[in-house]
This record gives structure tokens, sequence and C-alpha cells, in this order.
């Protein structure tokens, strides 16, 4: 059994319904789960290094981060947490027909990996302009996440 924080950017609700998916997948699996939608640093205690960070985000059209999960960017590249060696996962919402596609997350994955934190698995990329219903796709990727755990 883990525990999973799960971080979620969301600029129109898709994000923030894909996390609650997550969350129920991952406490079938028997892990304990917290989702946050409104990141503060105390969300990020670094006094329970153990906790496994799920970052779910989308991004607006020109690839800047949610207005909800900026605050956990600042964190990251002015306050630099010690998160060496913490892990984490990502699922990353775009649409391909936007220049900067999923922009925000692998800007989050970027200044995660800076500070250290160590990613597990590959990183879930939904496109809007391929799928208006992403489950099978969160299914089978969070099936093989939570192996990982």
């Amino acid at each position: 059994m883990a525990e999973v924080q799960i971080i979620v950017g969301s600029v129109m609700g898709t994000a923030q319904e894909i996390a609650l998916t997550l969350r129920q997948a991952l406490v079938a699996d028997g892990h304990l789960v917290r989702v946050n939608t409104q990141f503060h640093k105390a969300h990020l205690d670094t006094s329970h290094p153990k906790e496994i960070l799920l970052i779910c985000t989308s991004n607006t059209g020109m690839g800047d981060l949610p207005m909800n999960i900026t605050p956990l960017y600042e964190h990251l590249k002015s306050d630099f947490p010690k998160l060496a060696g913490r892990r984490y996962g990502l699922v990353n919402l775009g649409d391909s027909s936007y220049p900067n596609f999923g922009q925000a997350g692998r800007t989050l994955d970027e200044a995660l990996a800076d500070l250290g934190a160590q990613r597990l698995g590959e990183p879930l990329v939904l496109d809007a302009i391929y799928a208006e219903d992403y489950s099978a796709q969160v299914d089978q990727w969070v099936k093989e996440w939570s192996r990982l755990l």
C-alpha cells in the first residue's frame, strides 16, 4: 500500500474529473489517496518523503499552467523544496491543435526532475483532439502505474 497525493491543475474541469477517476482506481488497488485541487505549500510536506505525488494537469491553449497549479510551480522554482528521491507520476492533458501541446505537464515534469524527484513510469498524455472520453486510456495507464508503487 502506498500513499499518493494527486495534485490537480484544471482549466475546464476535465483534469479534475480524471484525477477523481485515478483516485478511485488507486483506492481500489489498496492505496491511500488524497486529491488537492488548490495547491498550497503545506501539501508538499517534505517530512513525508514516501508519499508519492501524481500530477494531473491540463494547460491553456498557449501551454500555460492552470491557475490552481501555478503555486506548485512557483514553490518548486522559488523555495526549492527537498524532493530528491521523491517519486511522482504525471498525467498531462492538452490539445495538439495548439503549438504548445502539453507544455504545462512538461514544465512541471522538468521542475520536479530538477529538484531530484524521480518519475515513476512514462507520463500519460491525453490529446483532446482524439478523444472525448479518456476512460480507457486512463484505466490502462493507472493499472500499470499502480503496479510501480
